[in-house]
């Protein structure tokens, strides 16, 4: 993936993520300060858009969806992270909401509404369970969709929003991961990859040492004049 953003124009390759040579460290003072910036940031940006859209305002969409606060936390705090790269932030959220939805759902068949009720924790529980399986499996693990997947048992704002709730958390993600890309990039490098991590570089064998035949060396010396 680098070799392919090294390939386009640098005014372009900034910007997601791209680096000839490593960046300077920053201060821990820095960092914090860059995180909040960032984080603020961000997040206004997401939550603007639904607050703000009567397009999502007559959908009844919430302000923002939880669990992206604790997204910001890994895309704006800890950047180097895999949890926070764009492959899991995008596709942990996704995987996670449409395993809420479809447990849920499932359980909302029940002919007995109010027994659908009694039972939405556990409808919770094995949702962020099988939510962690299919991340796991797919290598998009990112904790803050264990979220994603628990609130369409939990929260009833959400529930309402039923298979709606797919490309808001999908959007979401987007806003937030092209947020980061901008933010991020300005005094710091991010992502630290797209797909997989680079390879480590091999290491070079250790030179095997000789074994020195002893009772030769001690005949070599006596023999040599003094």
């Amino acid at each position: 993936m680098a070799s392919r953003l090294a390939r386009l124009p640098w005014w372009m390759s900034h910007w997601l993520g791209y680096r000839q040579e490593a960046v300077k460290p920053l201060s821990k003072y820095e960092v914090a300060l860059w995180s909040f910036i960032t984080s603020f940031c961000g997040l206004s940006v997401v939550q603007a858009i639904f607050h703000y859209s009567d397009y999502f305002i007559d959908r009844n969409v919430p302000g923002i969806i939880a669990s992206y606060g604790a997204s910001a936390v890994l895309v704006f705090g800890a950047i180097e992270s895999p949890l926070a790269q764009p492959r899991a932030l995008v596709f942990g959220h996704f995987f996670s909401a449409l395993t809420g939805i479809c447990i849920t759902k499932l359980f909302s068949l029940m002919p007995d509404q109010a027994r659908f009720e009694s039972l939405r924790w556990l409808a919770a529980s094995l949702s962020t369970a099988i939510s962690i399986v299919v991340m796991q499996l797919t290598g998009t693990t990112h904790p803050p969709a264990g979220a994603t997947a628990l609130l369409p048992a939990t929260s009833e704002e959400i529930w309402q929003l039923s298979w709606y709730y797919l490309p808001v958390v999908l959007l979401s993600s987007v806003m937030l991961l092209v947020c980061a890309l901008l933010f991020n990039n300005l005094h710091r490098r991010y992502p630290a990859f797209w797909i997989a991590p680079a390879p480590p570089k091999p290491v070079a064998p250790s030179p095997v040492p000789v074994p020195v035949d002893v009772s030769l060396a001690d005949e070599k010396a006596a023999k040599s004049p003094v």
